[in-house]
């Protein structure tokens, strides 16, 4: 049996990374396909206190357990099957529901950071970087956190502000250097998902 291919896609809050994925994943077969979000894997935090969890800056590297998101890549790498955590956004940590992943012929991993962390990188087989505009990222993330997170129009401003814009800047942006592709998705891009079919049907063993 051959190891998987892992494709590691990357790109700010909001640029369209989960709707380039899901794009993309629709070209292969259903049951070759295996998908790991980074933000299932932002760390447990219970022992905290709510106001203690909504502080936290979620897009630093360190609110991240990218040490278990590794060793699950590695696991569905070897063949075998994950138990993924979820994250609810609502109460600020982990919930209680996992996702069981099969491993398969193509598999992803897709998140703000997953090319700033050396040892995803180090896994992956193609690393993608979805360049978006920040006045597009802003607006779709504003509409995302109210309407399916459940924040206020001022909490997500001030996160933003206060946390988003800097890390982006600091530890996101420079991933892009890491990528062996940048691709432009500020909208549906066929020609971008054309591409990226291609390049995986060439490396993908039958």
């Amino acid at each position: 049996m051959h190891k998987p291919i892992l494709i590691g896609i990357g790109g700010g809050t909001a640029s369209g990374k989960t709707t380039l994925v899901d794009h993309i994943a629709k070209t292969v077969a259903h049951n070759e396909v295996a998908i790991l979000r980074e933000d299932w894997y932002y760390n447990q935090q219970s022992h905290l206190t709510m106001e203690e969890r909504i502080k936290t800056n979620y897009d630093h590297p360190d609110s991240f357990d990218h040490t278990l998101l590794a060793n699950h890549l590695k696991k569905l790498l070897d063949g075998e099957s994950v138990d993924a955590p979820t994250y609810d956004f609502t109460h600020h940590t982990r919930a209680k529901a996992t996702v069981h992943v099969e491993s398969a012929k193509v598999i992803f991993i897709e998140g703000i950071l997953v090319l700033y962390c050396e040892a995803l990188r180090n896994l992956m087989d193609i690393k993608i970087f979805v360049d978006t505009d920040s006045d597009l990222r802003i607006l779709r993330r504003l509409k995302r956190d109210i309407t399916e997170r459940g924040r206020t129009f001022d909490s997500v401003q001030e996160r933003y502000i206060k946390d988003v814009r800097p890390m982006h800047q600091l530890f996101v942006e420079p991933s892009k250097d890491h990528a062996d592709l940048v691709v432009p998705f500020s909208g549906f891009n066929t020609v971008v998902i054309q591409i990226l079919k291609t390049i995986i049907n060439e490396r993908h063993i039958k």
